[in-house]
């Protein structure tokens, strides 16, 4: 036989043996291999990968004629008889068996992945946003001590650790609900868009801490426009907006009054939480030479007047909460005046498709070496 004739017989049965070798994966993702992302589409380059497998199966087939050793006779004619027994026919057999292994190894190394969506679930809640104060004066200390004496002060949470204790165990009670979150300080930005991954919320909201903003100011009505912009798309029944704070409104380019006028155009309920009444409160100013806290009293200015009407102008309601009981209160009776909507939720995960590709991969390579030990009869 003709060595172009064996060769392109050996690339056509390379090409057939792994085609018939991805049915399994066809066959068990079917669609899914259509809207595959690559990963490392580097290993599809059509020249790398064709002349890579092109030269495995040259090597293991005519190739390795020439490393046989020969012998030089003066004749031909002892050879007229030859081997020509069926061994000789299935001799390429491993070559090609190699090859279509290894053009699906570099399939299985570009990574393909699939996009599973789940059903859709309907589910039962609300969007809701909370607005929470990090200005400076939520050093303040959420309690004072039972006692009157400087005893147990060094487990005293402030207002910003009581209120994050707070909002946690919230979003863990609200499972169906989509809950965002937005900080303020002088200025407000968005910790986190209404979502229903409660755990990624959570961890946003445990690494919130004073020094993350500037808190030289309380801009309420730039952080309460920010909440109205994010639940603008929403397609919710009910939309709330939860500002819990402990100052009044001193920063920022959009009045409060205005903040809360956009919110009742948009069917956006204002829900105020106001952390403390005005007084003075301890705050901790550094630690003495035992390590033990010191305190100072402070007195942070509050405006119940401007939270009350944002409230009710918006057919929401209005809470003072001066420790963390009545903070946890004020919370879920904000719950129990919000109606409920439907709403769908579609889970989405990511597949590794490979295992597809590898797994015959490796049943070529197993089939190699049966090949070469029962039928050619030559191992390694």
């Amino acid at each position: 036989m003709p060595r172009w004739v064996r060769s392109f017989l050996v690339g056509i049965a390379t090409l057939v043996v792994a085609t018939l070798a991805s049915v399994w994966a066809i066959l068990a993702r079917g669609e899914a291999w259509l809207s595959a992302k690559w990963l490392v589409p580097l290993w599809l380059a059509a020249p790398v990968a064709a002349v890579i497998v092109a030269w495995v199966a040259w090597r293991m087939t005519l190739g390795k004629d020439t490393r046989v050793p020969r012998l030089a006779l003066p004749t031909l004619v002892p050879l007229a008889s030859g081997p020509r027994g069926w061994r000789t026919k299935v001799r390429d057999a491993p070559g090609v068996l190699r090859g279509a292994a290894l053009f699906l190894s570099i399939l299985a190394l570009a990574r393909p992945q699939s996009v599973l969506r789940g059903e859709n679930a309907e589910e039962r809640g609300i969007d809701i946003v909370i607005v929470l104060d990090l200005s400076g004066s939520m050093r303040a200390l959420m309690d004072q001590p039972s006692d009157g004496t400087q005893q147990g002060r060094t487990a005293r949470l402030t207002r910003l650790e009581t209120a994050k204790q707070v909002i946690l165990d919230f979003v863990a009670r609200r499972p169906t609900d989509r809950i965002g979150v937005v900080v303020f300080g002088k200025s407000a930005y968005i910790l986190s868009p209404p979502t229903l991954d409660k755990t990624l919320l959570a961890a946003l909201v445990s690494r919130m801490s004073l020094d993350i903003i500037d808190g030289n100011g309380t801009a309420i009505g730039d952080a309460v426009g920010t909440a109205v912009a994010r639940l603008r798309r929403s397609d919710a029944r009910s939309k709330a907006i939860i500002l819990l704070t402990d100052g009044d409104s001193n920063a920022g380019s959009i009045a409060p009054e205005y903040s809360a006028h956009l919110a009742q155009t948009q069917g956006d309920r204002i829900y105020t939480v106001q952390i403390g009444n005005g007084d003075e409160v301890d705050v901790q100013s550094g630690v003495d030479l035992f390590g033990q806290p010191q305190y100072q009293r402070a007195h942070f200015p509050v405006n119940p007047a401007l939270l009350k009407k944002m409230a009710s102008d918006t057919g929401g309601e209005s809470f003072v909460a001066t420790d963390r009981k009545g903070l946890e209160l004020s919370m879920h009776k904000i719950l129990d005046h919000l109606e409920k909507t439907r709403f769908e939720a579609q889970a989405a995960t990511m597949e590794d498709l490979f295992p597809f590709l590898l797994i015959p991969g490796v049943v070529l390579i197993a089939l190699e070496a049966l090949v070469r030990l029962l039928l050619v009869r030559r191992f390694p």
